[in-house]
């Protein structure tokens, strides 16, 4: 039996310029230059402000220019612009269309310089193909993170090409022959075994350090010595020299790739400058690469006279000033979201300043209060999706250094006498105490955590293992040298 009944929801619907806002505020400095570029290539009525002609230079301009300026119209628009029929209609989008980014590169990265060296090996075109498309799977340390059975699946679908598993790896071993030493490699047990293999295997101690990596891995990644040295019949000392040969192999082969002409570098921008006048901070947006933006005099002009002249209007022309219409909301759209972005930047990172005012001042880590999103949420009255958003890819230039602004957000914990600390604070005592450990007996869990307590922090020991895993501390049975 069918029944109809009146429901009432209530839907949250963004808007254009809400959808433009997000997505700015996510991306940084470095990054909204781009973007605005972008915009204008695909937006005509976007200028830049100070394209604008000052009113002298107007007056001085030659009578043929100002009589082209004035000859400007809905005839000449559609006859410069040449735009497709399909394009004029308010639907003015195809599923066909193409969008094309054009790439750039400077000078030459890792993996070109990988696949320069293809060049060099003998290859039949079907292993350059699945060469370089390995090369493309490798990783900026070098490893290769996938199993070859993924990539053989990826050739069949995006190549059409039908690869074995014994072609696979014969290429992938091709590709592990190149430089750096060890590149390709899908662990770091074979990372270390292709340096190794690159060595004088009639030194004793080069042959022995390729056995125990081959065969006793797991025993020296756990530092377990004793039974490599009983398993190995090692003589008194000669563990040590085994030891110091594999500890000199790189276990990153891509980072040390360093060359500054060949390695592109990624230089932060900080996106907030703070500088402290008369021992008061002050804050302020880094705009200094990025554009004003303004609408087009041309374009708004050319629509404010086909308001006023509705009327004996062509089909062409109704499309025409439709099309343009729609690009002059979407010019408006653009600027508001970029002024919002601007406005909820400073707002946001005005209230992280005031929060950790004491630390602003001289940038002592000590006065870092704790803080949360949710913190700086309720002090600006925005969701906190918004504030994660906006300190996410994030940087402020201070008078003591250039950070991130995730870096002053952190849990706060209580000492026995009630006092709020920052786990910053909690994570700095572990690091000393660790750095000044005797490596002979390094500090366990249970120690560190009793440390703490004797400091007035009640911390259980698993909160001191979570904390030490965070700061990338192996255990204190990984840190015991001999």
């Amino acid at each position: 039996m069918l029944k109809q009944s009146l429901n009432q929801k209530l839907l949250q619907k963004l808007s254009p310029l809400q959808i433009q806002v997000i997505k700015l505020l996510e991306i940084p400095t470095t990054q909204l230059e781009q973007r605005i570029k972008e915009e204008m290539e695909e937006n005509p009525v976007l200028e830049l402000e100070r394209d604008s002609r000052d009113p002298d230079d107007e007056e001085d301009a030659a009578p043929e220019t100002e009589n082209e300026k004035d000859e400007m119209s809905i005839d000449a628009y559609i006859q410069d612009e040449d735009i497709p029929a399909y394009k004029l209609s308010s639907r003015n989008f195809s599923k066909d269309d193409k969008q094309e980014d054009v790439p750039f590169s400077s000078g030459t990265t890792f993996h070109e310089h990988l696949v320069s060296q293809m060049g060099l090996r003998i290859m039949d075109d079907r292993q350059a193909l699945i060469a370089e498309y390995i090369i493309g799977n490798i990783d900026e340390d070098g490893y290769l993170r996938r199993e070859v059975d993924e990539v053989i699946d990826d050739l069949a679908f995006s190549q059409n090409v039908e690869v074995d598993e014994r072609e696979a790896l014969e290429v992938l071993k091709m590709v592990q022959d190149f430089d750096p030493s060890g590149v390709g490699a899908r662990d770091l047990r074979e990372c270390l075994l292709l340096q190794l293999d690159r060595k004088d295997h009639e030194d004793p101690i080069v042959e022995k350090a390729h056995h125990l990596v081959k065969h006793h891995f797991d025993e020296f990644t756990r530092k377990h010595y004793d039974k490599i040295e009983k398993r190995m019949h090692l003589k008194d000392g000669e563990l040590k020299e085994i030891l110091e040969e594999i500890l000199h192999l790189n276990p990153k082969p891509g980072s040390s790739y360093s060359n500054p002409v060949t390695k592109t570098v990624q230089h932060i921008i900080p996106d907030f400058i703070l500088d402290v006048e008369d021992e008061k901070p002050r804050l302020s947006l880094n705009n200094r690469n990025v554009p004003e933006l303004r609408i087009s005099n041309t374009y708004s002009e050319m629509f404010e006279d086909y308001q006023a002249n509705k009327k004996n209007q062509s089909k062409e022309k109704k499309e025409a000033l439709m099309f343009v219409k729609q690009k002059l909301d979407s010019a408006k759209w653009f600027i508001d979201a970029i002024r919002q972005r601007q406005n909820t930047l400073l707002t946001v990172m005005q209230s992280i300043l005031e929060y950790q005012y004491e630390y602003f001042l001289e940038g002592d880590e000590t006065k870092l209060r704790p803080m949360i999103l949710k913190d700086i949420a309720d002090r600006t009255d925005l969701d906190i999706s918004t504030v994660s958003r906006v300190s996410n890819s994030k940087y402020i230039q201070t008078h003591f250094g250039i950070f991130p602004l995730k870096y002053f957000f952190s849990e706060g914990l209580q000492t026995d006498s009630g006092e709020e600390v920052s786990t910053r604070e909690i994570k700095r005592i572990l690091q000393d105490c660790i750095d000044n450990e005797d490596k002979r007996k390094p500090l366990t869990d249970d120690r560190l955590a009793g440390i703490l307590q004797e400091k007035s922090y009640n911390i259980a020991r698993r909160t001191v293992a979570k904390y030490r895993e965070q700061l990338n501390i192996p255990v204190a049975r990984l840190r015991k040298e001999w």
